[in-house]
């Protein structure tokens, strides 16, 4: 009778001895051999030294029979070193299969999936207790408050999810610039069941379940790219612990960045997956046209393309900037067909698949714009540039190839289509060239926003910026680009090619501002995971890369080729990988609560929101005598919930600035003409003169002092007590009138208590020749005017009452 053995146990054993010892194949094969010709052997009939003898025998690959030796599932050993799937379940020392169920490498390799996504959408949260605040969910930022009021007026207007009439005669707030995040935004909206709580649920966990998606895209770009899971998975946590991308797509930064980003990640991956199922299939046939043709045989190339091309047209409606994603595109197509005439590829049937691709992206962009009017007809009839000359580039490759003619030349002649198709454009679309020049004005030279720096700014000392925004990774990443210049130079690899065309590009953009850093942080978290994977192995605590393992290591592929089995180190070894882990991966991580803080709203902040909030409900102030003017960048968060008008922050960006600087408050009083309800003030850093506006309101807190008086028109509302916000109701304010004796100087006073800050307010005036003084207050409450008392009500201060004294 035979005895049971666990061939999924012996397969992890001798998956966990292969990424431990660097020689562990060469050992394997010797014990193979040997047991191949012996039912048992001993020691001294193998060359092993007795070290790694006796990790094999510890581990349970080898086992002891009757004071020999055997290799306790010889088939389960030989299957993991050849990537052949391996029977999981016990078997009989004969090879019989008493069970079987699927490979527990799978298993493994999800779960690892499943962790390293929820680590995307955890780095993402870690501004939960500043988004959900006293009954808000307060959005980080400005911006959003953008969509947030378009998902709203959207919803308000549609009758349901069939209801696309909306998306066509929307205002053009809506299909202006971004009609296809506001688009999708509604879409999501309407299934969850539409009005404000779906409104709600979206603006917060959009980003969230968008960033997790794209995580898995990226998990699916990298495996296919490297055959790696190990690179998989790193490249996933890379992603997600990108301080400058987790911040862009946290929890309720409703902004087009989810949006674009993801669909830049479908575009790379089904990109990917053209260039590396034909590289596979050139690779396996020594006919290089029937390779070719086999390509565009198979119908997953078609599904793949027509994928693209909808990509294509979702990534050119999402956002303005647009075109300068299909700028990589067409550098791409470019330098792929260089490559394929180098390889001597037919470059027009090679990029066949991309060329339909782009062209139905070409069409939906442009159906869109024509008939629904979305976006501008120069940025809806950008992909159909990139296609023009993305045919004629390929057809000029092929004459090339005809002719044999260097491809070098080639380049050359690509680089004059391009200048070619820009000056015809030029000529024959004069008013949208105008617009592109305007739009990339706004792009690149806009000024007052922190995502208009460089990411190699000066402030971080240049070489420092990238690890406050990246993480480690973004250095590693830039080690990887060098060699896929390397390898793409030497041979035939049009998928890391793909990855070096958009990562090279975007790099130079994030250099010139660093709001394209995000978008950078998609190819670069693939390239950083392969990085990473290799500095494990460097200090032999992995087995190399697969795209970098020299000839004859065992990279444990499975039966596709394409996914490498995961296996867990030793229990020493451990150790050192989650040591080393959270050096690189923790470092990134670090800086994601600090980077996100910057855009997030502080308790004292909220806690003004929800006073104005609850004063304006109070006494029923509708839009606009409930409007909040505030700091530009912060002004659509109250308004927003204040009044629901968060569409512009223009009247505070035109306003709030002179307001601040200046030294009379009251005088805005009637400037404001009813234009403004409520004023919020917020510490700055600068050194503010003690007579201007913000430190009569933040510091002095209306009630007068270093040399300025008492003002008539500002409540208090709400302040902390290290006065870093304080929200104030703009009143007509309560008119007080006494007599008495001209000359005589008469004390109006009254104590005020907000949020556990107390303090005097009062007025000492000099009564005229009229033998009246008249002072205007902002608070209810009882008010002494010399030795008199008045009572003051809330109504009072905000019909403007004149109310008189018992001598007035």
């Amino acid at each position: 009778m035979t005895d049971d053995v666990d061939s999924e146990a012996v397969a992890d054993a001798t998956s966990s001895f292969l990424d431990d010892h660097a020689d562990g194949e060469q050992a394997l094969d010797i014990v193979l051999a040997v047991d191949s010709e012996h039912s048992t052997w001993s020691f001294d009939d193998i060359d092993i030294d007795s070290g790694t003898f006796g990790e094999l025998v510890s581990r349970g690959i080898v086992r002891k029979v009757a004071g020999a030796y055997q290799v306790t599932d010889s088939e389960s050993v030989q299957a993991v070193m050849d990537g052949e799937p391996v029977v999981d379940g016990p078997t009989t020392t004969d090879g019989s299969t008493r069970e079987f169920s699927l490979p527990s490498a799978d298993y493994r390799s999800m779960a690892g999936l499943v962790v390293a996504l929820c680590v995307v959408a955890g780095a993402r949260m870690t501004a939960f207790t500043s988004v959900f605040q006293r009954g808000y969910a307060i959005s980080p930022g400005n911006d959003p408050y953008y969509f947030r009021y378009w998902l709203g007026e959207l919803l308000a207007d549609s009758s349901g999810i069939s209801d696309f009439g909306v998306l066509v005669d929307a205002p053009r707030g809506v299909t202006g610039v971004r009609p296809f995040s506001h688009a999708t935004n509604w879409v999501v909206a309407e299934l969850l069941g539409g009005g404000p709580w779906a409104a709600e649920t979206v603006a917060i966990w959009f980003p969230i379940v968008a960033s997790v998606a794209l995580g898995a895209v990226i998990y699916k770009l990298a495996v296919l790219l490297t055959r790696d899971v190990r690179i998989g998975l790193a490249s996933v946590l890379v992603f997600a612990v990108t301080p400058v991308h987790a911040t862009y797509t946290g929890l309720g930064f409703f902004d087009h960045n989810a949006h674009q980003y993801f669909w830049l990640g479908v575009t790379l991956l089904t990109l990917g997956w053209l260039a590396v199922d034909l590289q596979q299939r050139v690779a396996e046939r020594d006919d290089r046209r029937e390779a070719v043709v086999s390509h565009l045989r198979s119908p997953p190339t078609w599904v793949a393309a027509v994928v693209f091309g909808f990509s294509v047209a979702a990534g050119t409606h999402a956002w303005g900037g647009s075109p300068l994603l299909l700028v990589p595109l067409a550098g791409y197509i470019g330098l792929r067909v260089a490559l394929d005439v180098r390889t001597a590829l037919s470059p027009l049937l090679s990029n066949l698949p991309i060329l339909i691709g782009v062209g139905l992206g070409s069409l939906l962009s442009a159906l869109l714009h024509f008939r629904w009017g979305w976006h501008s007809g120069f940025v809806s009839i950008t992909p159909t540039l990139v296609f023009g000359s993305g045919v004629v580039v390929a057809a000029l490759g092929e004459l090339w190839r005809r002719r044999e003619l260097d491809y070098r030349g080639l380049l050359v002649g690509e680089g004059v289509v391009a200048v070619s198709v820009l000056v015809v454009f030029r000529w024959l679309r004069p008013e949208d060239w105008a617009r592109a020049l305007q739009r990339a004005d706004a792009l690149f030279f806009r000024e007052g926003a922190t995502e208009t720096v460089s990411l190699f700014s000066t402030e971080y000392a240049v070489l420092l910026g990238p690890l406050y925004q990246f993480g480690i990774g973004f250095y590693l990443a830039l080690a990887m680009l060098g060699w896929v210049g390397v390898v793409v130079a030497r041979r035939y690899e049009p998928g890391w090619l793909l990855l070096g065309a958009y990562s090279g590009f975007l790099l130079v953009l994030a250099g010139i501002q660093v709001r394209f850093a995000g978008q950078l942080a998609i190819p670069f978290s693939i390239l950083g995971g392969v990085g990473v994977v290799y500095l494990f192995s460097a200090v032999d605590l992995a087995r190399p890369p697969v795209p970098l393992a020299e000839e004859g290591v065992s990279t444990a592929l499975d039966e596709r080729g394409s996914i490498p089995s995961l296996s867990l180190p030793d229990r020493h070894k451990t150790v050192y990988v989650v040591g080393l882990g959270m050096l690189i991966f923790g470092i990134s991580l670090i800086f994601v609560p600090g980077f996100a803080a910057q855009i997030d709203y502080s308790g004292p902040q909220a806690s003004a929101l929800e006073a104005v909030d609850d004063h304006a409900t109070e006494f029923d102030r509708e839009y606009p005598a409930n409007f909040v003017l505030s700091e530009w960048g912060e002004n659509r968060m109250y308004n927003h919930f204040v009044n629901g008008e968060s569409r512009s922050y223009g009247y505070a960006q035109n306003n709030f600035r002179d307001f601040q600087s200046g030294s009379d408050p009251d005088g805005w009083y009637s400037q404001f003409d009813g234009r403004v309800g409520y004023v919020v003030v917020t510490e700055v850093d600068a050194d503010i003169p003690a007579e201007s506006t913000q430190n009569q309101l933040l510091a002095n807190l209306g009630a007068g002092g270093n040399g300025t008086e008492a003002l008539s028109h500002y409540q208090l509302l709400s302040v902390d007590e290290d006065r870093s916000a304080a929200a104030f109701a703009v009143v007509p304010g309560a008119t007080i009138t006494a007599a008495g004796e001209p000359g005589e100087t008469v004390n109006v006073s009254t104590e005020v208590s907000v949020d556990d800050t107390s303090f005097s307010y009062e007025h000492e005036v000099t009564i005229g020749d009229n033998e009246q003084v008249e002072v205007i207050v902002p608070y209810a409450g009882e008010y002494s005017v010399g030795s008199e008392r008045v009572e003051i009500t809330e109504t009072d201060v905000l019909n403007g009452t004149v109310v008189a004294t018992g001598s007035g």
